[in-house]
């Protein structure tokens, strides 16, 4: 029986027939939004419990080109690959999320986890096993943005907590480039980072579950507008088990290493 924080009537994660039906959505689009996944009082619960370490969050600004890699010094700064762009946002790590949050219960319930799997079309999923890196809550004030980049991950699993007054958008472009067999599109990139190329936006409320493959399409969130705090929970897992960040890669995120 899955967890009492996702409603079941709107999102029947046992039924198969529902559940092929998600799967091809996302096989077709990349992207598939489930609204009022968590209950609200689940999602009420969450917030209470997180805004208070708004404060204490770690908060990192930076530039990073789209590739989420260094600049290669052997091309010119404004070559794409070496254009950077900004990214700014606090968060709060796995180890700070408490043992009976809904977060957690969700993130470990063995149902929603068959769930993914069989959306996902992958055989398994594995926490990661350092302490920070599971589960995120991240806090985007007025200003604070993420730019546009790929993800190194093949999905990404998210829900909205709290919506701003403003801002804070999800926008795409599908299908941009093929990591896999090292295509990385610089004209097209360069012209998403110019504004010349239409976006797509994804809408959801608080309480939707987000599933996003981003290793090839090229995405962002604009910047937060307002006094009111964009909150979204992160849930991180891989497809092999066994898998942490480096120590460099936590300090980076998290500005420590446990």
């Amino acid at each position: 029986m899955a967890t009492p924080h996702i409603d079941l009537l709107a999102n029947p994660i046992g039924d198969s027939g529902w559940v092929a039906e998600r799967k091809s959505e996302l096989d077709a689009s990349g992207a598939l939004v489930l609204p009022g996944f968590f209950t609200p009082q689940a999602i009420a619960d969450v917030v209470k419990a997180s805004a208070p370490h708004e404060p204490n969050a770690f908060y990192a600004g930076s530039t990073h080109n789209v590739y989420l890699t260094p600049p290669n010094p052997d091309l010119p700064d404004d070559h794409t690959f070496n254009r950077q762009v900004v990214s700014s946002k606090g968060l709060i790590a796995d180890d700070e999320i408490p043992a009976d949050s809904p977060l957690r219960e969700v993130y470990d319930d063995a149902d929603f986890r068959a769930f993914l799997c069989a959306v996902l079309g992958i055989g398994e999923i594995h926490s990661y096993a350092d302490d920070l890196s599971s589960i995120n809550v991240h806090f985007a004030a007025d200003g604070m943005e993420l730019g546009w980049h790929f993800d190194n991950s093949s999905f990404a699993v998210t829900m909205l907590l709290q919506a701003p007054e403003g801002g804070g958008r999800f926008e795409y472009v599908a299908d941009v480039r093929d990591a896999a067999a090292g295509v990385q599109a610089f004209d097209e990139v360069g012209r998403i980072l110019d504004g010349e190329v239409p976006v797509q936006e994804l809408h959801f409320e608080p309480g939707a579950l987000v599933l996003f493959r981003g290793r090839n399409s090229m995405h962002r969130v604009t910047p937060t507008e307002g006094d009111v705090t964009r909150l979204l929970v992160v849930f991180a897992y891989n497809d092999e088990p066994g898998v942490a960040l480096s120590d460099s890669a936590l300090q980076t995120f998290y500005g420590r290493t446990a």
